[in-house]
């Protein structure tokens, strides 16, 4: 039976394989919109007919769902085809989706309806990020995204007005204060530090909400959390179970691109540190993040916040040498343990895509028709606009 339409309660809905942060992008701004959102979530057979193979499971796609801190309620099964019946039985007056048309397999658009009925609502798309820009990453080993480490010249850049690096200009740190934003997207939420590698000083990138801090704990965990995947989310939300019970706080540190391909080796890390980053930021498991934290903490580093730091976790992964001796050392050092998705690593994705080469490259090639018919389909509707 319909529930009676909320005019504040809003729909998305989409594939979200990969939980990249233009999905993350597309829900925060949903969320501005209304104080609910509900996300509609493809079948992996649904997927499949109009786009192609997925690479994340139906159920692993859930879990990035649910753990992105602007989502109120994930729905599975979604029709690929946004229904107003659906969204009517969820009591969703209106669907946001990006500035872009999106079509079936039939290349008719999957929100003609809804755009018919008034219950349509256009957001900015997220730009320079796709399923399909990360799939061309991995098929090609290409490594041009990768960015260098935050140094000391770089902070002095910034903090005088002319910045340098790719991480500090204005419009990355636009972003990285929208995605740390509270549960509303429009709030102060949680805090940004940057690490500056040459010097291993932390600095203030954006400030967290009066609240967030007040706990005299931190809980730190670090990676290099690439192709940001439910191995990740689940461990997170494992950790900030355990830090609220102990009144304290979760601090991620996000490993820089030269540490990450130092370890990992090829082309990793898929995702750049500014990528990888934004995927943690917009985690509702966590209290804030260190861009480019060091792979080796010590002493000194875990000295530069705010408040202690108590615990210092990694997951159940082993690592080539030990990077946590010194933490080891001073009795901070704990492992998270196992959990439902622990035998995920983004190696394990990668090899997922690897192993369908075939099918995936065909992805690309559809996805290619795809995109110049829907071009087509969006200068004739700015025609019609005018």
């Amino acid at each position: 039976m319909s529930k009676s339409l909320v005019e504040t309660r809003i729909w998305i809905d989409g594939c979200f394989d990969f939980a990249h942060h233009g999905h993350a992008g597309a829900m925060l701004q949903a969320r501005q919109h209304g104080t609910e959102l509900y996300v509609g979530v493809h079948s992996d057979e649904d997927i499949l007919e109009n786009k192609g193979p997925v690479v994340m499971t139906l159920d692993e796609r859930l879990a990035a769902v649910d753990g992105c801190r602007w989502a109120t309620k994930s729905v599975p099964g979604a029709p690929y085809v946004t229904d107003p019946a659906v969204m009517d039985h969820y009591g969703c007056k209106y669907v946001v989706h990006g500035d872009d048309i999106t079509t079936d397999a039939n290349g008719e658009d999957c929100y003609k309806v809804v755009k018919e009925l008034g219950r349509f609502i256009v957001v900015k798309r997220t730009p320079n990020i796709s399923t399909t820009d990360l799939v061309g990453r991995m098929l090609l080993y290409s490594k041009n995204h990768h960015l260098s480490p935050i140094l000391a010249k770089d902070w002095q850049d910034y903090a005088a007005g002319q910045p340098s690096h790719p991480l500090l200009q204005p419009d990355a740190v636009k972003r990285y204060k929208d995605y740390a934003t509270c549960e509303d997207g429009k709030n102060p939420g949680v805090a940004v530090f940057a690490y500056t590698k040459d010097t291993g000083e932390v600095h203030e990138l954006v400030k967290p909400s009066a609240e967030r801090f007040k706990s005299s704990r931190i809980y730190y965990i670090d990676g290099g959390f690439d192709l940001f995947n439910p191995g990740h989310i689940v461990a997170l939300k494992k950790l900030k179970e355990r830090a609220a019970a102990d009144s304290a706080v979760v601090l991620v540190g996000v490993n820089d691109d030269e540490d990450v391909n130092k370890h990992k080796g090829i082309n990793y890390p898929i995702m750049n540190l500014f990528e990888r980053s934004l995927c943690v930021l917009q985690s509702k498991y966590i209290d804030g993040i260190v861009l480019g934290a060091p792979y080796k903490p010590n002493k000194n580093y875990i000295l530069e916040f705010p408040v202690p730091v108590v615990k210092v976790f990694h997951g159940p992964t082993s690592e080539d040498a030990d990077p946590y001796s010194e933490m080891k050392e001073l009795g901070l050092y704990e492992n998270l343990g196992s959990h439902k998705y622990d035998n995920i690593s983004t190696e394990d994705i990668a090899s997922r895509v690897l192993k369908n080469r075939e099918a995936y490259e065909e992805r690309q090639r559809r996805k290619g028709w795809k995109s110049e018919h829907e071009r087509q389909l969006e200068q004739q509707a700015k025609k019609l606009d005018k």
